[in-house]
């Protein structure tokens, strides 16, 4: 039988059966250290805020509680009544939750005064990951942290090495939550506890955190004496120490044989350092109040001096046209799109969130897509910038994205797309990337290459949309080096060496089309576990020689074009090449398509890498990473 203690954060009706004694107040330091805004989530007091970056909240739980939980949201977007949605740790979408949240997250989870007079906590990793985390002790005074074993710490990004199964939008899931399954899941113990392919990357870089997996079934809580007060801190310096020094009494100085004199000079002493440090402070706040206003009036001058930019709207103009944003369209990771009318033509506006957007990116896109032309690339039609607010117009696309007309779910009432349509749709995308690859000034790849991205107009041809992730590419130069952006599924295997040409499209191209001709997504966890992956079933596949299996059962036309289709994986698989330097360029890919070459057939049959060798710890312990999304205008 499980320890009570081991238990009794995870399966929380058992916490009846122990012994409550009445505890005090606690109090929950909650600091933001990431590059990003975080929404941090705590039940059972129903809290829940924005926290900036370096911004904190204290968080006073009422005596009564017992147990609870706190847990990092990201990616969100709430309204000013506080609903909204997030990537990862939603519940139920409001910022006060009163619920726990859907995985994944990181959870630092509690326990306050149960078996006698000890509080337990520990970091958890059973719901997933999606921020570092530290939970730290905070001494009461006259206490010192005497009897208060470290704080557990997760402080690198696990997201980074997520196994392909297991990636979600903005974190990693656990196996156990994927696959629900007790061969990846342990709450007991024993000899018959085993490492597994999904759960030694957890266990190497967060040892401290608990998460059901197998090799972690031995692992012990963090305890401290009740009343103890805590830290909790997202994004951590990898060196900060697990724990604030506790005051060794053995060090304390005997008051008999310290000179008076002395205490009074150092007591005068601090006093006077701290009555310097506060002067600074104050005048640094000042003067930072003063740098980021002139920064937000230069801001604004800077947006009407860059030549060749496409039409700035007043944020007043933009409120007229989409009737006060009230048609929304779709909603992403950092903002909302909106149906709107300026004069005869019709516009989709994109008013972008305030967290998470830079001046910098804003600029990119702007400048990026506002100086290309291609009819396979939505129009940018303008722009608005006023103090923080952001917004940008499109033309707009009638039948939107291409992903509510390809996957067959539950709740969709799109009728399947015929063979000739779905091909002209690959076509269309491969010209609208083959020209940002290789007929623009300078080389651009989109990186973030995804159904969601790719809109649609009234007749069905594609459009490749959202820049904000882009990256230009000189000439002269065969790569470039950036921090890992995009979207799990769709990701080439390059990212995890930060080394990326063009390329990287090419292999999300691949993963699109084959998602387009099966009707499915690439990563769907509500499948069984040997299909929850279309690309390892697409290397089986290839070797049994079954591609037909794969075609998309739900279209009788599909079918009925079952050597073409196949043709088309042909081309696929190509692209699909873990070697990047083996992957064809767009303009070949368009040549193919078009009937003017043939595929390449000596090729790698191999397109996933599953060899934890590919997930290299030592690469990525000095940083962490924010979650994977969109900079700027996030899934549509």
């Amino acid at each position: 039988m499980p320890s009570p203690s081991r238990t009794l954060l995870h399966l929380l009706p058992l916490f009846l059966l122990l012994p409550i004694a009445t505890n005090g107040a606690v109090t929950l330091s909650i600091t933001n250290r990431c590059s990003y805004t975080v929404w941090p989530a705590a039940v059972p007091v129903g809290g829940g805020m924005q926290l900036n970056p370096g911004e904190s909240w204290i968080l006073r739980m009422p005596s009564s509680t017992t147990t609870g939980r706190v847990w990092p949201r990201t990616g969100c977007s709430f309204d000013g009544a506080g609903s909204g949605s997030c990537q990862t740790g939603d519940c139920g979408g409001v910022l006060n939750c009163t619920q726990y949240g859907q995985p994944p997250q990181t959870l630092a989870e509690f326990s306050f005064g149960a078996s006698g007079q000890t509080d337990y906590f520990d970091i958890s990793l059973a719901d997933g990951f999606n921020v570092p985390m530290d939970f730290l002790l905070v001494p009461t005074e006259g206490q010192e942290g005497q009897g208060c074993s470290k704080g557990p710490r997760c402080a690198t990004n696990i997201t980074s090495q997520c196994p392909s199964q297991l990636k979600a939008p903005g974190g990693c899931n656990n196996a156990c939550t994927v696959f629900n399954q007790s061969k990846y899941c342990c709450t007991g113990g024993g000899s018959s506890c085993e490492p597994t392919t999904y759960s030694v990357f957890f266990i190497r870089m967060c040892p401290d955190a608990y998460g059901y997996s197998l090799d972690d079934c031995s692992s012990t809580l963090f305890t401290c004496p009740m009343g103890t007060n805590y830290q909790i801190m997202f994004c951590p310096p990898v060196d900060t120490p697990a724990s604030p020094p506790a005051t060794n009494p053995s060090t304390h100085t005997n008051s008999s044989t310290f000179p008076r004199s002395r205490v009074l000079g150092i007591t005068l002493g601090s006093v006077c350092s701290l009555i310097v440090l506060v002067i600074f402070i104050t005048f640094f706040t000042y003067k930072l109040r003063i740098w980021r206003y002139r920064e937000v009036e230069e801001g604004d001058e800077e947006f009407g001096e860059l030549p060749g930019m496409p039409t700035r709207f007043t944020f007043h103009q933009l409120e007229e046209a989409t009737d006060h944003f009230g048609d929304k369209l779709g909603e992403g990771g950092f903002g909302s799109v909106f149906e709107g009318q300026y004069g005869a033509e019709k516009i989709a506006v994109k008013h972008l969130d305030q967290a998470g957007q830079g001046k910098k990116e804003f600029l990119a896109e702007v400048q990026t897509i506002g100086s290309i032309h291609h009819i396979n690339l939505v129009r940018l039609i303008g722009f608005c910038a006023e103090k923080s607010e952001r917004l940008l117009v499109y033309e707009y696309m009638p039948k939107g994205s291409l992903d509510r007309w390809i996957y067959n779910r539950h709740g969709n009432d799109t009728p399947p797309l015929d063979w000739q349509t779905r091909r002209k749709i690959i076509t269309h995308i491969a010209k609208g990337l083959s020209y940002l690859h290789e007929e623009c000034m300078k080389r651009i790849a989109h990186l973030d290459v995804k159904p969601q991205n790719i809109l649609l107009d009234e007749n069905f041809n594609a459009k490749l949309s959202d820049f904000g992730l882009c990256k230009l590419i000189d000439r002269d130069k065969s790569q470039v080096i950036t921090k890992m952006r995009g979207t799990p599924g769709y990701l080439a295997h390059e990212w995890l060496t930060s080394q990326i040409t063009e390329k990287a499209d090419v292999y999300s191209f691949g993963i699109v089309v084959m998602e387009i001709i099966s009707g499915r997504k690439n990563l769907d966890t509500s499948r069984s576990e040997e299909s929850i992956h279309l690309i390892t079933l697409l290397e089986e596949k290839v070797e049994s020689n079954e591609l037909a299996d794969l075609i998309d059962k739900h279209s009788t036309d599909m079918q009925a074009h079952q050597q073409e289709v196949i043709q088309m994986m042909r081309l696929v698989m190509w692209c699909l090449q873990i070697d990047c330097k083996r992957r064809p360029q767009m303009s070949d890919v368009v040549k193919v398509l078009e009937g003017h070459m043939n595929a390449e057939t000596e090729i790698d049959h191999k397109f996933v890498t599953t060899s934890l060798a590919t997930f290299p710890v030592a690469e990525i312990l000095g940083y962490s990473d924010p979650p994977i999304a969109s900079v700027l205008s996030g899934p549509r």
